[in-house]
């Protein structure tokens, strides 16, 4: 049996004017007469099979609840699945490119660059090793790099103009992952499986699909911080038993009389707590993982997929590395065919890289292992959704926490490039989004964004609209104010939007 960790204790969150919003563990006393004390309903529910059965209801009325009533607006999509390319594809290198990088290879960049992190006016342009071409009826930009995602270039939308913060991954990632380059805020998942709840109440709402590699920032970019427990993300290994001890040694009654043994053991510490409310979410999160013990494992094994789109997925490659990451996006599939509303695949380290992605050295030589790595899958998961039907209602994100300098300390066969925030590319494809464009540019050396530029709130923004959610009204009070995703910025391009 799986035992969730117990949560922190949960403040009041709100989304404002829904007309019945999303039901969490901690508003047991909502469905009780005003006044009567969660502390008193614990008492008297003894906290045994009445409450278990009571905390279970809980979580069918959010499952089962109408989904229109969770969202501010007509929401365009109901999954998200976010492709993380952890470490920073360079973006002059597959969806950007910059021909004046070619025709000045080898010259200095001169002192023209002093507001970047590498401004040393002796470093020199790259051209790109790759040819560029127009892929699709669209004719978008894509480069040889990618040949399976440039099949597929009439269904993304290329965000050109990307801004960040901090050229550094730790800092990066927090930022693409929570809003914030220090962390110490729900991630994404965590505030999408808050706004919505859950469709299957035998799933979680968020699941990590990792490749046996944590990015820089550690597990805050998937965690859910100051949003209840139950919102941080379920993580599925490639490798072995996807989820610790998710098969039981107990049959389902001895499983069932344990559980009464811990609520019984969760109430006596309740009337002693001056809040239960971590308590109560304690109970439902160890309901869902009794439930989860049925579902999740045939929802997790591909082996009952036709061979025909393992295939198209990579599953039958050589590369190991290749082999686990079409296991995941096959995954991620069945997770949002399944009701699972945010779904995260991370990159594989073929060679322990700090982050798998990042090419200050040998760009050409690791950024092909990377694309051969995870585009085929990328690819074919937009396409398995499409002819599946259900690319209208998933949004998949794939980006990076940055982009790669144009220039490099000197053109060699083994050169590379740098960490680089101030123009880069991410691209998303789905739902309400249009695809066969770009949007914004950067300048003409790919140097930096001039043109509509775009902030990780924008994006985060963006996500949450084509969900359902509005961006300002998704609240949390904490630390004696409404916390957002987006915090104080955020704005969804228009242009983007189909």
């Amino acid at each position: 049996m799986v035992r969730i960790a117990l949560p922190p204790e949960r403040e009041t969150g709100t989304i404002s004017n829904m007309t019945s919003p999303v039901f969490h563990s901690s508003d047991a006393a909502a469905f009780c007469s005003e006044g009567l004390s969660r502390r008193r309903l614990l008492q008297s529910a003894s906290a045994s099979f009445g409450w278990m059965a009571f905390s279970a209801l809980h979580a069918e009325q959010a499952a089962a609840g109408p989904k229109s009533a969770t969202t501010h607006h007509r929401p365009r999509v109901r999954s998200v699945i976010f492709c993380f390319m952890d470490g920073g594809p360079s973006h002059v290198d597959t969806f950007d490119p910059k021909p004046m990088l070619t025709r000045h290879q080898g010259q200095k960049i001169g002192d023209k660059l002093n507001n970047t992190l590498y401004n040393d006016p002796n470093r020199v342009w790259l051209g790109s090793p790759w040819k560029f071409r127009r892929r699709g009826e669209s004719g978008l930009w894509v480069s040889d790099l990618f040949p399976r995602i440039a099949s597929i270039a009439d269904e993304i939308c290329v965000l050109k103009s990307m801004k960040g913060l901090q050229p550094l991954h730790g800092q990066q990632n927090l930022l693409l992952h929570t809003g914030r380059v220090l962390g110490q805020a729900p991630s994404l998942g965590a505030w999408v499986s808050y706004g919505l709840g859950s469709e299957n109440q035998n799933l979680p709402g968020y699941v990590l699909l990792n490749n046996d590699w944590v990015p820089n920032g550690g597990m805050e970019n998937f965690a859910s911080s100051y949003l209840p427990a139950s919102h941080q993300a379920t993580l599925l290994r490639a490798k072995g038993v996807p989820v610790d001890n998710i098969r039981p040694a107990d049959t389902a009654a001895i499983q069932r009389r344990k559980l009464a043994v811990l609520a019984r053991q969760d109430a006596s510490f309740a009337r002693s707590a001056s809040d239960a409310s971590a308590i109560e979410a304690a109970i439902v999160n160890m309901e869902t993982a009794f439930r989860m013990q049925s579902v999740l494992p045939g929802v997790a094994d591909i082996a009952a997929e036709p061979q025909h789109i393992q295939k198209m997925y990579g599953v039958d490659s050589k590369d190991e590395h290749q082999q686990y990451y079409a296991m995941q996006a096959l995954r991620a599939r069945r997770l949002v065919e399944a009701g699972v509303r945010f779904v995260e695949i991370t990159c594989p380290s073929f060679d322990s890289n700090n982050s798998p992605w990042d090419q200050h050295g040998k760009l050409k030589q690791n950024h092909e292992k990377n694309a051969r790595i995870t585009e085929q899958s990328v690819a074919a998961l937009i396409s398995d959704l499409k002819q599946r039907g259900l690319l209208d209602e998933t949004l998949v994100v794939w980006a990076g926490e940055m982009g790669r300098t144009p220039h490099t300390p000197k053109v060699t066969a083994t050169c590379g490039r740098d960490h680089h925030v101030n123009g880069y590319s991410i691209f998303l494809a789905g739902g309400g989004i249009r695809g066969g464009m770009s949007y914004g540019e950067t300048s003409e050396f790919g140097n930096a964004a001039v043109e509509n530029i775009l902030t990780i709130h924008d994006v985060h923004a963006t996500i949450l609209q084509q969900l359902g959610m509005d961006h300002e009204r998704l609240t949390f009070r904490h630390g004696g104010r409404d916390q957002r995703l987006t915090d104080v910025h955020g704005h969804v391009p228009p242009e983007i939007l189909a």
